[in-house]
């Protein structure tokens, strides 16, 4: 049972939350693929199979990556998701304009959290297309 709790911007609704809940494993899985893809500066875990089963089962640690982890940014990508059922038919494509509401919308929604932080991981949840 997912116990985390969200805040919400005032426009977001029953809909969008059973839409995040059905979305939010295929989402989960293509951000672990894209991050594993990519490479970038990730750093290397030096990490075997057998440490993913045993971290998996709670018999070693999983070590830190200095990387925020998806539960860190599931709200921004939430966020995201909805706005784009809520701003989706005004905003086809992602702008100025629209990130200055989404912008003001986040500050109001959470305002211990810095958009400029979250902002990439908001534009990937608006962009992301569960299809």
């Amino acid at each position: 049972m997912n116990t985390t709790t969200y805040k919400n911007p005032r426009w977001w609704n029953r809909e969008y939350d059973s839409a995040w809940e059905r979305t939010k494993e295929a989402f989960k899985r293509d951000w672990d693929q894209t991050r594993h893809d990519v490479g970038g500066d990730e750093p290397d875990t030096n990490q075997s199979a057998k440490d993913t089963i045993k971290q998996a089962a709670g018999k070693e640690a999983i070590p830190p990556r200095g990387y925020a982890t998806y539960e860190d940014l599931e709200p921004a990508y939430r966020f995201g998701f909805g706005a784009r059922s809520q701003y989706g038919d005004d905003y086809p494509e992602w702008d100025d304009e629209l990130e200055d509401q989404l912008r003001q919308d986040w500050k109001m929604t959470d305002p211990e959290r810095a958009w400029e932080d979250d902002r990439i991981a908001v534009r990937y949840g608006w962009d992301y297309d569960p299809d």
